[in-house]
């Protein structure tokens, strides 16, 4: 008998039921589908759900815990499913972990990616070794992304639903975690076919909307949420151009990210002008014309390698890379420079590349996800 025929649906070599299987369940569809579906299949399904933080900490409104529905409907979908449930208080670990770096690189004048750290740094971390510690063969989650079996062990693939793909996200999956992590709605065409399993399931979150925000950034007012974090942070200084001309005042560096153009307060010039640098210790935002944006070349740091062989034996190859999450793949070359650094020159300028975005890295033949860095030093 081949040996495939043997494996059940995560890969192992016994029944479901002999399978326990960690779900980490944020109270949303995704998640909520990925458990109903393997408790349905049989699995020793436990679900956990993390309290990450404390939506009145953020915001300083009282009793606002922004994860309370949350964790109230992830625990309704494991009652209607029969498997247990527990929630795990991590919000000490996502402040020191997530939040507090936020603060300080935006302060610095960056533009951070949370969703990542939160995945590295806990869900991914200490969430994985929670579920070592029940005994777990394998943790899932509701990513969309894809894990596939090589030649040299498991590797990470693009979503099927591009629309929905979150390999940006995860670039930052360290091969010992891939080995341990599922993700079983990677290879759905569509959300619907999502929410179609959610109502097979009956599950009461089968029409829940899905999260547009940071979870600790509601509304996208990143301002509001830091100048909580750092009381003070918002100190007003000059606007001025690229020869130190001062051509308006602002509120708070922290207002202000690179590539924006609108809410500068300076109209009436004949050009448009574009956030180009914000200088943090000097309290000023330049502005200039948007040629400026552009950039070619990208410096990046901590370094995650997810491809066959080691990351500086390959020496200088062609990739195709993401510098934002919200586009699409373009050609570049890669330059290793260490284990942990490396230069991306993009064959087509892009406008808009800030420290604190990550950089990933795809196979521009496949699906496949080789790993990224992050971008710490702007052009």
């Amino acid at each position: 008998m081949p040996l495939d025929q043997t494996l059940n649906s995560l890969g192992f070599a016994k029944p479901p039921a002999q399978t326990r299987v960690v779900v980490a369940m944020s109270g949303g569809v995704d998640s909520s589908v990925v458990a109903a579906q393997l408790a349905e299949e049989g699995y020793d399904v436990v679900g956990v759900t993390l309290q990450l933080y404390d939506h009145g900490a953020a915001l300083a409104k009282k009793g606002a815990c922004c994860a309370g529905r949350d964790i109230h409907d992830a625990r309704r979908v494991a009652e209607e499913m029969g498997f247990p449930h527990y929630v795990l208080d991590y919000e000490n670990t996502f402040r020191e972990a997530v939040m507090d770096e936020f603060a300080d690189s935006y302060l610095a004048g960056a533009t951070p990616v949370p969703c990542i750290r939160c995945n590295e740094r806990v869900k991914f971390k200490d969430l994985l070794e929670t579920a070592r510690d029940l005994d777990a063969d394998c943790m899932a989650t509701g990513h969309y992304i894809q894990r596939k079996m090589g030649a040299q062990g498991a590797e990470l693939h693009c979503a099927a639903d591009a629309a929905k793909d979150q390999s940006y996200f995860l670039f930052s999956t360290t091969p010992e975690q891939l080995d341990y992590l599922r993700f079983p709605l990677g290879h759905l065409k569509s959300k619907e076919e999502t929410r179609a399993l959610a109502a097979k399931y009956g599950l009461s979150v089968a029409d829940k909307p899905d999260s547009q925000d940071i979870c600790f950034v509601p509304n996208g007012n990143y301002a509001a949420v830091i100048e909580k974090l750092r009381p003070g942070a918002a100190e007003p200084g000059d606007i001025v151009d690229t020869d130190g001309r001062v051509l308006g005042q602002h509120n708070g560096v922290i207002h202000y990210t690179i590539g924006q153009r609108r809410g500068l307060g300076i109209g009436g010039l004949a050009d448009p002008l574009y956030v180009v640098k914000l200088d943090v210790a000097a309290r000023q935002v330049i502005v200039g014309p948007k040629d400026l944006l552009a950039t070619r070349k990208v410096p990046l740091r901590e370094i995650n390698w997810l491809g066959d062989g080691g990351f500086l034996a390959g020496g200088t190859r062609q990739i195709a890379v993401k510098c934002r999450s919200t586009k699409p793949p373009t050609d570049a070359i890669l330059r290793p420079i260490s284990e942990t650094e490396a230069e991306i020159e993009l064959l087509v300028a892009e406008e808009g590349i800030s420290p604190g975005q990550a950089c990933v890295f795809y196979d521009p033949d496949s699906t496949r996800v080789l790993g990224g860095g992050w971008i710490w030093r702007g052009y």
